[in-house]
């Protein structure tokens, strides 16, 4: 049956030596019993003193702490007896005292740093990222070699499984949502328009806005969502398992293995998807306005090739390749950022996402710009 710790101190001891005899079990589920005990003992400074630890029948680390906490407070030289050398050793392995926890610069260092901190941490890692992301474009350009050193690599196989899966996988959701924005886009203006006896300027509206913006635009932040997290994910659960470094030592790029088709891939069906979301943003603009506001679908044909040129289609076209690179290269870097915890994969495929729906989105408004600026 197990014996509750005790201690008690015998003033009596040769020269003046206090002894402190210990007894009982000293493990964490007997020793909160003994924690008042201790804080009653009288201790005086200095002196010598004598841990008896005969009568111990058991010890952890838990009840090791409170011995070596009472040795520190007792002060002087404290010497261990009772023929316990495993418990001897125990007690000399744990420090005199914990160590002082590091002091947090960030929250003890003025409001200037504390708020200039995360700001140069941000853009420090905005380069990083930047400087891996023009690391994986440039191998990508130049050459992208299954194997190392071979100039013929590019596997026709993987790209084409790659065009099926993030281009003719995602037509039926971009037709359904292009199809709804350009129902509502007509709707509303169809709506507004009325007041000024101009419904039919909604399909220069809806032609206009849907070639040059909303079409390669939404086009590509479904695919950052849809596609994009899912090179991450798929890059990051084989750096988890240690799948890349595997490709390296047989002599294989991973670049050129896991990054290369899948940025063909993406520049190849997002311009197609794009093509695709137009045709279908217009069809339903066209049933709306037929619906809503009695336009013809002869009579919206003829209207929307009055209101559009050539230049308004290939305004958004040219804007496709660069944004499917832009996803596939910050899906691929954050992939590769990807540490050893489930924790970390999760939190990597929300970066990968969100980074490129910022990233498209800021070269969406730098293309408007270079368009107004040359009168596009």
């Amino acid at each position: 049956m197990k014996t509750d710790a005790d201690v008690q101190l015998d003033e009596a001891g040769k020269t003046g030596t206090r002894i402190y005899r210990f007894s009982g079990d000293w493990r964490s589920a007997t020793v909160h019993t003994i924690t008042q005990r201790l804080g009653e003992l009288s201790l005086e400074d200095g002196g010598p003193a004598e841990f008896d630890l005969s009568r111990v029948t058991a010890m952890d680390t838990a009840g090791a702490w409170l011995i070596r906490r009472l040795m520190t407070r007792v002060g002087g030289q404290v010497r261990l007896t009772g023929d316990k050398p495993r418990y001897v050793e125990l007690l000399g392995a744990l420090p005199e005292e914990l160590p002082e926890p590091a002091e947090d610069n960030a929250s003890r260092g003025s409001r200037f740093t504390r708020f200039f901190a995360p700001v140069g941490e941000a853009v420090m890692s905005a380069w990083e990222d930047t400087v891996a992301a023009m690391f994986i474009l440039g191998s990508a350009v130049r050459g992208a070699q299954l194997k190392l050193g071979r100039h013929s690599g590019l596997s026709p196989a993987a790209i084409v499984n790659q065009i099926d899966r993030m281009g003719v996988q995602a037509v039926p959701i971009i037709t359904l949502m292009s199809f709804l924005i350009g129902a509502i886009i007509a709707q509303q203006g169809a709506f507004q328009l009325r007041y000024f006896g101009a419904e039919l300027f909604v399909v220069d509206l809806v032609g206009i806005l849907q070639l040059r913006e909303i079409g390669v635009l939404l086009t590509a932040i479904m695919i950052a969502g849809r596609s994009g997290s899912a090179i991450t994910a798929e890059i990051g659960s084989m750096k988890m398992r240690e799948e890349i470094d595997a490709l390296k030592v047989m002599g294989l790029s991973p670049i050129g293995v896991l990054v290369f088709p899948r940025l063909v891939a993406l520049t190849v069906a997002l311009p197609l998807l794009t093509i695709i979301a137009n045709f279908a943003a217009l069809t339903g603009a066209a049933v709306v306005a037929w619906s809503y506001s009695g336009i013809t679908f002869a009579t919206f044909l003829a209207r929307l090739q009055e209101a559009i040129d050539f230049s308004s289609v290939l305004a958004g076209m040219i804007k496709a390749p660069f944004m499917a690179l832009i996803i596939g290269v910050v899906a691929a870097v954050e992939g590769l950022k990807v540490g050893g915890s489930a924790e970390s994969l999760g939190r990597h495929v929300t970066q990968s996402v969100v980074k490129s729906i910022f990233v498209v989105i800021l070269v969406d408004g730098l293309f408007a710009m270079f368009y107004a600026s040359i009168d596009f």
